[in-house]
């Protein structure tokens, strides 16, 4: 067994302190293979290990997201495009300094219109993580998609974005006859949540965090 095998064999150990440090270890050691063994791990049906693999994927960073994107997009398995779009966030949440790459974002786009909510949850709140710049992408997917359960997603994700320009849209939200009254209370409840959204940002960019 290499070094490299053993690291990978780590990521699926109970103990998640071991579980981080094969994660440093990689994403430091990483060579030609690392982003391709990570993603064959997509579809493992050991849990730990599929989750060891996305928080990696995401702390490598923007060298994943061509090879994540081409996985959403060809994929017919739906726990691995799942996987690849909670990969795509962790890249967001773990570099926000860094312009996400246009093709990435075109995906999430994309996979809010997947049929299967393991995947098109996962767009959501992955934009979620993108913060205001994702703003006009939320709102275009809600006010042209029909499912439920996505536009209380969105309309949650707005609420918790931060974006003083989510008021007026949550309002007409919550008013639209035409939104089911689960979707109009959900806009109401992420309504009251942006005040306290945008203090709590504002004073983590004061401290510096």
């Amino acid at each position: 067994m290499t070094i490299d095998d053993a690291l990978f064999d780590r990521l699926k150990h109970p103990n998640p302190n071991l579980r981080d440090r094969a994660m440093i270890e990689l994403v430091e050691t990483r060579n030609d293979t690392t982003i391709g063994r990570l993603i064959d791990i997509l579809d493992d049906p050991d849990t730990t290990y599929r989750r060891a693999a996305v928080k990696t994927l995401g702390a490598i960073g923007i060298d994943t997201v061509p090879f994540l994107v081409s996985v959403v997009e060809t994929s017919d398995n739906v726990t691995v495009r799942g996987s690849a779009v909670k990969a795509l966030a962790q890249v967001i949440i773990n570099y926000p300094e860094l312009p996400f790459p246009a093709e990435g974002l075109e995906c999430l786009k994309a996979a809010m219109n997947d049929e299967n909510p393991v995947v098109n949850i996962a767009a959501v709140m992955a934009l979620g993580e993108m913060g205001c710049p994702a703003f006009e992408t939320l709102v275009a997917a809600l006010n042209t998609t029909d499912n439920i359960a996505l536009q209380v997603t969105l309309v949650n994700t707005l609420g918790s974005l931060g974006d003083r320009r989510a008021e007026a849209v949550l309002i007409a939200a919550k008013d639209d006859v035409n939104f089911d009254e689960y979707v109009r209370e959900s806009a109401t409840s992420a309504l009251s949540r942006i005040d306290a959204t945008i203090s709590y940002k504002e004073m983590k960019a004061a401290r510096g965090n």
